[in-house]
């Protein structure tokens, strides 16, 4: 199999702008879950990628309870959730929002929420989406909230579960909200379903069998608008202006546990799921699926990979243990694997350098380089466990821990 990545790569970021109503952030800001273009990759440039020994200066730290909620950065704002777990009948949810700068509380909104620790801390897993002047956030059990973004007033709310009958898969649902132009779609259901920005109600829906963990990825493929997500035990896509199915592919995993989003390049869709599952390159010609090659060599138990110059990064997860690995996607073969971080850890990429936390709360920086491991930076910024993707944003990093130590440091040049 021969084809040129890194040429299907720009025409797959070009296509994803085509979305009509696929808002673009102001330059630096991280408005949603893998940023602006959805596939984990900032391009932001003015940062410090070498530390002191006692890693970058903290600005800030907040408490935002447990739970594995990424952030989201807009407008001088940062938001996540978190579960207070404080006993029977005490449990709740909470949205923060906070000064970016300077971790100030802004506003918070509490609902009432179980903890489900289920061989884990538990709590809300999904990122919250900001969308203009609004915030979009969904719960583990299906509460869909559109919040004003500066004072957290409720625009509207509803269980998207509970409206559509569709079944809550076993640790919650995981994905977060998706906003093209004037829709919100969600992973719950069969194979998602659409809401009305303004006002919540409900456009389509898919079915009722349980959802999986992963967020809903837009795509332009030969023109034609799709979303692809994992069902659980699938990789799907859909229409997004009827929900109907376009292409699916089987794919079952130990548990129905899919959650790692699929990565789309051009024709081809790299997936990806734990439990011993491993991964695959998938080739769309129309409704029908080719699979190019599959293998154990990229097990991604909780966060997708990134992709930069036809190479995947990522960790690779197998009961309990895990690796930072790099393969090549056209062939999906292993050109090295680092196992200094103790476990399931996170990364995002910034252009070419990786900005990794390990499971026991260390922040690294490497190169994005497939001929071996190259560490620049490495600090110890706050404790285990990590299995939240950190997020650079304006010149300052943001990381969590799942008991939801919220930690901001500052790594701008200035």
């Amino acid at each position: 199999m021969t084809f040129s990545l890194i040429r299907l790569l720009s025409l797959s970021i070009v296509a994803l702008g085509l979305f009509a109503g696929l808002a673009k952030p102001s330059a630096g800001d991280w408005t949603r879950w893998r940023g602006p273009d959805l596939n984990g990759v900032s391009s932001e440039t003015d940062w410090l990628v070498k530390w002191p020994d006692d890693g970058p200066k903290r600005l800030w730290k907040a408490k935002v309870g447990t739970g594995f909620s990424s952030l989201s950065v807009a407008n001088g704002k940062v938001y996540t959730l978190g579960n207070s777990g404080r006993g029977k009948g005490e449990e709740k949810d909470t949205v923060f929002c906070f000064d970016a700068a300077t971790g100030k509380a802004i506003w918070s909104h509490a609902y009432e929420a179980k903890l489900d620790p289920k061989y884990y801390a538990g709590g809300p897993s999904g990122t919250p989406t900001v969308d203009g002047d609004r915030v979009f956030t969904l719960g583990k059990r299906g509460q869909l909230i559109c919040f004003g973004a500066a004072d957290g007033h409720v625009v509207w709310q509803k269980n998207v579960a509970t409206e559509t009958k569709g079944k809550r898969p076993t640790w919650g649902f995981a994905g977060s909200p998706l906003v093209i132009g004037g829709t919100v779609f969600v992973n719950v259901g069969s194979h998602g379903t659409a809401l009305d920005k303004k006002t919540g109600k409900i456009l389509w829906s898919t079915g009722r069998d349980s959802a999986s963990y992963s967020s809903i990825v837009p795509h332009v493929r030969d023109g034609r608008q799709e979303l692809v997500m994992f069902a659980y035990k699938a990789v799907v896509a859909v229409d997004p202006k009827t929900g109907s199915t376009l292409w699916s592919y089987p794919w079952e995993t130990k548990y129905d546990t899919n959650a790692a989003d699929p990565i789309l390049i051009g024709d081809k869709v790299f997936i990806s799921s734990g439990y011993d599952r491993g991964c695959a390159l998938l080739q769309i010609n129309g409704d029908k699926v080719a699979k190019l090659w599959e293998n154990k060599n990229m097990r991604n138990h909780f966060n997708p990979c990134v992709l930069i110059d036809g190479h995947l990064y990522g960790f690779d997860g197998n009961t309990g243990r895990a690796t930072l690995k790099c393969i090549e996607l056209a062939t999906g073969k292993v050109q090295w694997e680092e196992k200094s971080f103790g476990g399931f850890g996170a990364l995002q990429a910034i252009g070419k350098k990786l900005l990794i936390i390990s499971n026991q709360g260390e922040l690294i920086v490497a190169e994005a380089n497939d001929g071996e491991f190259t560490e620049t930076s490495r600090a110890q910024v706050t404790g285990p466990k990590c299995w939240t993707t950190p997020v650079l944003a304006n010149g300052r990093i943001y990381c969590r821990n799942s008991r939801g130590d919220l930690t901001c440091l500052d790594v701008s040049s200035k």
